[in-house]
């Protein structure tokens, strides 16, 4: 406890010197989730705050970017995209034990489960159609106006990506699995010509990764900022679309199996026509690829957290159970593609 105390005192002097108006003492409580960059609420004696740092320990190469999560809520923040308020970038470890940033804390309400089963069912549909318009404001934003021209590599995006997560699952990788091996020899064979079509994207975009107003069907911030660079668009409602079709996996959990209509929420189809009239455009071909490589890239990271919780780095004591997540993501994308179910 004193070790505890001791190390609160030391963040608090070092906060009041970098944050305009905080004050300690404070007191650090850990979100929950949070499998990739542990999460802080801190109460100090000038109000609540969030800190988000790093895993301590050996890390993956490119992995756990929080400054590049820091670097695009200050260049979001006059943007029609709801953020939180970024306050201070610390990289030196030795404060904290690994980088971190502190942001503002927007009280609001976070929805774990995309059913909304605990909400009025005439702000269900509110609700998921708000993360749809958010999702395009995103894309809409302005790379260049806003800062973010250099945020990522122009081009070849699904190459580079799936380039990326088969170096980061083979680092990760424990044991064969033959479902990603399929998606790694099938993916960048049939990767949809380039377009360049670039906005910032999200890389992460789901339900719990929102904050709403208390009472409103209303985004109030976007979090979890880690994943995102420069690239196709199509890869976020991809993602957004797939996590919406999970089953209960470990943490994930999506809308498998439930009746839409009977729970007042759109369906995919609706889902997508609305983006589409968002961003302007007809519709969107090839989608069984950017479903698959969705599945891909989350199993990927789900290996990650899995081989991290061997060696003693995961963020979070369920990591463990994720076991059974990479096959099961790997298993569903390529059920995904015999099936050939195009929107």
């Amino acid at each position: 406890m004193a070790d505890i105390n001791s190390k609160n005192v030391k963040l608090a002097a070092y906060l009041e010197q970098q944050i305009p108006g905080f004050a300690g003492p404070l007191s650090l409580g850990k979100f929950p989730g949070g499998q990739s960059n542990p999460t802080y609420l801190i109460t100090a004696a000038s109000g609540q705050y969030v800190l988000r740092s790093k895993p301590r320990g050996e890390l993956l190469a490119s992995a756990h970017a929080v400054d590049r999560e820091f670097r695009v809520l200050q260049a979001l923040v006059d943007t029609d995209v709801p953020v939180a308020k970024a306050y201070h970038l610390c990289e030196d470890d030795s404060v904290f034990g690994s980088m971190f940033y502190v942001m503002s804390y927007e009280a609001g309400r976070t929805f774990w489960d995309p059913a909304l089963t605990d909400i009025a069912r005439d702000q269900r549909r509110p609700i998921l159609e708000q993360q749809v318009r958010a999702l395009a404001a995103l894309h809409n934003v302005d790379v260049e106006a806003v800062g973010l021209s250099d945020y990522g590599r122009p081009g070849n995006y699904y190459e580079r990506q799936i380039s990326r997560w088969t170096k980061q699952y083979r680092a990760a990788e424990t044991e064969p699995l033959p479902a990603m091996e399929e998606l790694i020899q099938w993916l960048p064979e049939n990767v949809p010509v380039d377009d360049g079509n670039v906005s910032l994207i999200h890389g992460d975009y789901r339900l719990d990764n929102l904050i709403y107003h208390p009472t409103e069907p209303r985004i109030i911030a976007v979090l979890d900022w880690e994943l995102s660079t420069l690239g196709d668009p199509l890869a976020d409602i991809a993602y957004f679309c797939m996590c919406l079709r999970l089953p209960k996996i470990y943490s994930l959990q999506g809308l498998a199996g439930k009746n839409l209509e009977q729970l007042g929420l759109p369906n995919e189809k609706e889902i997508v026509a609305l983006y589409c009239a968002l961003r302007g455009i007809e519709g969107i071909d090839n989608w069984l690829f950017y479903l698959a490589f969705s599945y891909f890239r989350i199993a990927s990271i789900c290996q990650g957290v899995y081989s991290r919780a061997q060696s003693g780095n995961a963020s979070d004591s369920t990591a463990a159970s994720r076991a059974n997540a990479a096959p099961q993501l790997a298993g569903m994308a390529v059920t995904l593609l015999l099936d050939g179910n195009e929107l």
